[in-house]
């Protein structure tokens, strides 16, 4: 028997977010996207040092960011079963819409929210199988050109807002 090189759950690349809050980033993910809390473990000071959540096949990792620290937001990509509920779900927990729910040329259904913590999460479902051919030709229409300009334009947006709240 031999030992991975890489755990199992965690795959190659696992994000690892700061986060002022980390607890109650753990709860958030809980809450809007059935995250399923593997542990924490709480610094002398009180703070959290590590905590770990599986959501769907795949572990996201946190830990509270030292009060001197600058923000430092994470832009995280998740595929979910049904994008609308999850959406809902995120809404509930606190998160607001960044960028609204919409079919897009790849095939997949998604859009984008900003979380309590001010992470970005693209939300989607991948609800068809598209050829490249395809998406060339869908990418040519104008219903998915605005699909595609507005999902810039609400990123765009949303990160200028972060330069003028904080300087």
């Amino acid at each position: 028997m031999t030992t991975s090189p890489v755990p199992s759950l965690y795959g190659t690349l696992t994000p690892y977010v700061s986060v002022r809050g980390a607890s109650e980033f753990v709860d958030f993910m809980v809450a809007a996207f059935g995250a399923v809390e593997r542990g924490r473990f709480a610094l002398p000071d009180g703070r959290l040092g590590h905590a770990e959540v599986l959501i769907g096949d795949r572990v996201v990792m946190a830990f509270d960011a030292a009060p001197e620290w600058p923000d430092c937001i994470a832009l995280l990509s998740l595929f979910v079963e049904d994008v609308d509920a999850t959406l809902v779900a995120a809404l509930n927990a606190g998160a607001q819409e960044v960028t609204p729910l919409a079919d897009d040329a790849f095939g997949n259904r998604g859009g984008r929210i900003r979380d309590p913590f001010g992470n970005i999460w693209w939300l989607a479902s991948h609800v068809e199988d598209v050829t490249p051919d395809e998406m060339a030709a869908r990418l040519a229409e104008p219903a998915y050109q605005q699909q595609m300009a507005t999902a810039m334009e609400t990123f765009d947006a949303e990160m200028r807002s972060r330069r003028s709240r904080h300087g």
